[in-house]
């Protein structure tokens, strides 16, 4: 049996799910075309200045309408940074 307003298959909250004072959540929207020449915003979007909160960050890519291998390598470097940091980087829209 579950408790009282308890959806099934949800999970139970411990008390500090909502207060880590040490991590922060951006949400980063992207669209147009992601390549070479017009990647640098991107990039520079992903790289938290140095002694920020471990990076917790959903990149939504719903309005990219193109991205090459230069896009694709700044999010695997932004995933590692965030990674290598205690944090995680997520996609969100990818067509």
């Amino acid at each position: 049996m579950r408790a009282p307003g308890r959806r099934r298959g949800s999970r139970a909250r411990r008390p500090d799910d909502h207060h880590r004072s040490q991590q922060r959540l951006s949400v980063i929207t992207v669209s147009g075309e992601i390549y070479h020449h017009t990647g640098g915003p991107l990039r520079e979007a992903l790289s938290p200045p140095d002694g920020e909160a471990v990076p917790q960050i959903v990149v939504d890519l719903s309005g990219v309408t193109f991205m090459d291998s230069s896009g694709i390598n700044i999010l695997i470097a932004a995933y590692t940074a965030a990674r290598d940091a205690g944090g995680w980087l997520r996609l969100a829209g990818p067509t």
